[in-house]
C-alpha cells in the first residue's frame, strides 16, 4: 500500500511542477479540454484567480472568475484533474488578501487589480 501511495505523491508533484506558479490576484489562461461527443478539443478560459483552497495537497482546487458581456462567471478547476492541458500566467496581480470574494460586488473599474512588478531574481528565473 505504501508503494502505492508513494506513486500517487509522486505523480501529484511531477503534475504540479508542469504548472506555473500563481496566487489570488493573478490573470491566468487555462487550456481545458472539452469532450464533445466523440471529438475532444481544447478551450481556454481567462480570468483572475479569486482563491486557491487546500494548497499543497491532491485536492487542490482554485477559482478563476471572468466578465463576459457585464455577468461575471466563476469556474472551479481541480489543479490535478486530467482535463487541464495547460495554465498561462498572463499577468501578476498586486493583491493583500488570499480570498477576493470582494470582487463579486464590483464593476468595472473598480473591479481592477494592480500589477505587481517582478523583481530581477523572479525575471531570470521567468
Amino acid at each position: 500500500m505504501s508503494v502505492l501511495l508513494d506513486f500517487i505523491q509522486q505523480e501529484s508533484q511531477e503534475r504540479r511542477a508542469s504548472f506555473p506558479k500563481f496566487a489570488a490576484g493573478d490573470t491566468i489562461n487555462v487550456h481545458v479540454k472539452i469532450r464533445e461527443g466523440n471529438k475532444e478539443r481544447v478551450q481556454q478560459f481567462q480570468g483572475v484567480v479569486i482563491q486557491r483552497k487546500n494548497p499543497n495537497s491532491n485536492g487542490e482546487t482554485f477559482t478563476v472568475r471572468k466578465i463576459s458581456n457585464q455577468i461575471g462567471t466563476e469556474r472551479i478547476f481541480p489543479l490535478l484533474s486530467p482535463n487541464i492541458d495547460k495554465i498561462e500566467v498572463i499577468r501578476r496581480g498586486k493583491v493583500r488578501r488570499a480570498r477576493l470574494f470582494y470582487l463579486r460586488g464590483l464593476s468595472g473599474k473598480a473591479a481592477r487589480i494592480k500589477e505587481r512588478r517582478l523583481n530581477v531574481v523572479e525575471k531570470v528565473t521567468a
